[in-house]
């Protein structure tokens, strides 16, 4: 007979490598966890040092409070901190939690799987110092330190060899330190870090002061890249006592992947996914379904709104109201895309000076735009005949009536002006006179101090898109009944999903109706489209319901589907267009928001200033 299995407890040491499991995962675990210590500890300074990606060695060092030796000592006991409060009854307070650490785990984790080695001074106090390893602690002993504590750590695992085989290469846990200390630097402009590697100096971040968001912008700009920093609109909101801060890119400052989306909650990095479904609502409108934002969101809320102690990473939390969470980041970044007007990313231009300079015939998919809606006025003001320019075409009156009219209207009170007296005036505006258009295709347009060069259907679809908008809020979209009503053969499941939701589509100015087996009709059309593809609209909006699925409404997914029309119905590449029509369409991109990119989130315009094209020459 098998005998009976026995309960016994486990030693200390056990317990703490079991600890050191869910805490200390790699060698960015053990630098986020020091890190945040060092920043708990009131630091102003923190420098980071490593080499062979932490497995080695990693020494972080902070000018913060420092601690006394009993301390010391308690400090590297399990469940012993001094970062949790104490509620009136005596209880550890777990739901008012404003520190990084609070589990009193990390230390203790850290030093039974490698060598560490402590040493920290309290201000007025002597230096002192004690190392653990492998879970073994030393004797406190006086040792030579400044203000603030050192920690050192070697052959992380060496107790745990088997820990050892699933890390990875040198380089991949690196770059995890990396993110890790730029994660916990981005919410902390006021604190200086430094991180270095082997010889290797990765970053080396001064302590920010000033103005609250502008020392965080140039916290993000120096992490982000300056781009994003030339290319950001920033965020601040707050509801129900729940503040959103931070900056987002603009629609023309993408990336492939969500990597560069960043959430702060109470300054602690985390990923949740509520910030990668929410981002991607208030981005619908601009961007293609493979294309993310770049951002950095901080909420600030009650800790008792929010649980942190939900892993002993600290790496995900749970709001009470995610709802409210969720409502708060898509009205605020849709509050700032509206505010940038049709300013676009200032990268395009940079992007089209390089290719050319380079002899790169590729076209960037990123782009660049400065201009604000208050560039819409200069400094100066606009002379009454510009301003009646301007409001000519701003009044919506077609895509060549506005200008035309304008121009007549300048005539009847100055008389007949010349061509170049109406560029010349033309030309002060922010998008220019046209000049031309090449390849049937794009507009060349010239502004007071350089060219703008337009994607005549990138733009035209975005126009239409806002109308369409704008029609569907002020009570519906406008028809127009075909003089011969269009036949679309069609597969017989996708002509039953249109047919079902024909209701639907007659609200948003398409009337289709039954017309056979596998086939439908259209009589009418939204005003708006003008002469499009008709065939090629419907075909598209049944692959877009079948995507959607049947549990969602056309209302649920109406951006997607005005933007589908928008598309079929823009002014297409390879349509010649008179001066009129050219001037119609740059003054209306300049009153309609969001025109600095289409409806996939690509450039319509690209701006490039006379000073880099005579560098192009050699001229300067």
């Amino acid at each position: 007979m098998s005998t009976a299995p026995v309960i016994r407890r486990l030693s200390e040491g056990t317990v703490n490598r079991i600890a050191a499991g869910e805490v200390v995962e790699r060698p960015a675990s053990v630098v986020k966890e020091l890190v945040e210590n060092a920043v708990d500890a009131g630091a102003t300074d923190v420098v980071v040092f490593i080499q062979d990606g932490g497995k080695t060695l990693i020494t972080v060092t902070d000018n913060g409070c420092g601690m006394s030796g009993e301390d010391l000592l308690l400090a590297v006991e399990r469940h012993a901190t001094s970062k949790l409060k104490v509620k009136q009854d005596g209880e550890d307070d777990l739901f008012d939690i404003a520190n990084f650490g609070f589990r009193g785990e990390a230390l203790p984790s850290i030093g039974s799987v490698s060598r560490m080695t402590i040493a920290s001074r309290k201000h007025g106090e002597d230096p002192w110092g004690l190392s653990v390893l492998g879970g073994e602690k030393s004797r406190l002993e006086p040792v030579a330190a400044s203000k603030g504590t050192r920690i050192e750590i070697r052959d992380l695992f060496y107790a745990t060899p088997a820990r050892l085989k699933f890390l990875k290469s040198d380089r991949a846990e690196t770059t995890a330190v990396v993110d890790v200390v730029r994660r916990i630097a981005m919410a902390h402009p006021e604190v200086g870090f430094s991180l270095r590697s082997g010889t290797r100096q990765i970053l080396n971040l001064e302590a920010e002061a000033g103005d609250f968001f502008d020392t965080r912008l140039r916290r993000l700009a120096a992490i982000m890249g300056r781009e994003f920093g030339e290319n950001a609109f920033k965020i601040d909101a707050i509801r129900e006592d729940i503040k959103l801060s931070g900056f987002a890119g603009l629609p023309t400052f993408n990336r492939g992947n969500a990597q560069m989306q960043f959430l702060f909650v109470n300054g602690r990095p985390v990923r949740d996914k509520l910030l990668v479904g929410a981002v991607r609502g208030a981005y619908m409108d601009f961007l293609a379904r493979d294309r993310h934002p770049v951002l950095a969101l901080f909420v600030d809320l009650d800790p008792s709104q929010v649980d942190v102690n939900v892993h002993p990473a600290k790496a995900e939390v749970r709001f009470r109201d995610a709802g409210l969470i969720r409502g708060l980041i898509v009205s605020a970044l849709k509050h700032g895309l509206a505010a940038s007007g049709h300013r676009a990313s200032s990268t395009v231009a940079d992007a089209a000076l390089g290719a050319i300079q380079s002899g790169d015939n590729r076209t960037p998919y990123q782009q660049d735009y400065s201009r604000s809606p208050g560039a819409l006025r200069r400094p100066g003001g606009f002379s009454e005949d510009e301003q009646l320019l301007y409001s000519a075409g701003a009044e919506g009156r077609g895509p060549a009536q506005g200008i035309m009219s304008g121009l007549e209207d300048l005539s009847g009170r100055t008389g007949s002006p010349s061509i170049s007296a109406v560029d010349m005036a033309l030309s002060r505006f922010p998008l220019g006179a046209a000049r031309g258009q090449l390849h049937e295709t794009y507009i060349v347009s010239q502004t007071e101090d350089g060219i703008v060069i337009v994607d005549q259907h990138a733009a035209h679809e975005r126009l239409v898109y806002e109308a369409m908008k704008r029609a569907l809020a002020e009570g519906g979209v406008k028809r127009q009944v075909l003089l011969i009503p269009e036949v679309i053969e069609l597969d017989e499941a996708l002509a039953q999903r249109l047919l079902t939701r024909a209701g639907e589509f007659e609200e948003l100015g398409l009337l289709v109706e039954a017309f056979g087996e596998g086939a439908v009709v259209v009589r009418e059309v939204p005003a708006l489209l003008g002469d499009s593809d008709i065939k090629g609209l419907v075909r598209d909006l049944a692959d877009d319901i079948a995507e959607f699925g049947e549990a969602h409404s056309l209302k649920e997914k109406l951006d997607e589907v005005c933007s589908t029309m928008a598309c079929h119905g823009s002014v297409r590449a390879g349509r010649r267009l008179t001066s009129d029509e050219m001037n119609a369409l740059l003054r209306e991109m300049e009153v309609t928001p969001h025109s600095g990119q289409c409806n996939h989130g690509r450039p319509t315009y690209v701006e490039l200033k006379l000073s880099d094209i005579e560098r192009l020459f050699g001229r300067r």
